[in-house]
């Protein structure tokens, strides 16, 4: 797991044997405007510097089911720029996607049949841009965005959780670790 620090406290932080069980506070999230209208920074991230040519896998049990619960790697430079990456149940299925913000949010999502499966999601800092890539419990990794990121700043990246609705989401990790880029962009 890797040593960071907490972007906003979560409401509870257990060790279980080599995972960390992490339980989420009713109300946290990343979002910036679009649509909705509003801004939240209150999601829970345990992050560390991100070097500019690096990459950062978070695993996790995808054992969650109400809406708007979430987990995966969150890639921050700061409160307006930041890639969240992961699995959120909404609207009744697990979806697999990523929130890129640059002033304001997007969200690409798409569902998936991993509920109860360990998931890792991997993002790949190279260059001017941050490749996401997630699989489930030893599957071909799956291409899931490319976004735009600022060449050579300074930036964070770690794993992180989010309940907008609700209270009690434990999200357990498996591992969270930094490792070397992509050395393409397809294989």
């Amino acid at each position: 797991m890797i040593e960071g620090e907490w972007l906003n406290a979560p409401a509870g932080v257990a060790e279980d044997g080599g995972d960390l069980l992490v339980t989420a506070v009713q109300g946290s999230d990343f979002w910036r405007t679009t649509s909705y209208g509003y801004d939240r920074d209150g999601g829970h991230a345990l992050l560390a510097p991100f070097a500019p040519e690096a990459a950062i896998e978070v695993s996790f049990v995808a054992d969650y089911g109400n809406q708007f619960d979430q987990a995966g790697v969150l890639v921050r430079r700061d409160e307006t720029t930041w890639i969240k990456a992961g699995l959120e149940y909404c609207d009744g299925a697990l979806q697999l996607g990523a929130v890129v913000t640059h002033g304001v949010s997007d969200w690409s999502s798409a569902p998936v049949d991993w509920t109860g499966r360990e998931v890792t999601i991997r993002a790949s800092r190279s260059g001017d841009a941050v490749t996401v890539r997630a699989r489930a419990a030893g599957e071909p990794w799956r291409m899931i965005r490319l976004a735009p990121f600022p060449v050579g700043v300074e930036a964070r990246a770690g794993l992180y959780c989010c309940a907008p609705e609700r209270a009690g989401l434990t999200v357990r990790f498996t591992n969270a670790a930094f490792t070397v880029p992509d050395e393409t962009l397809h294989p």
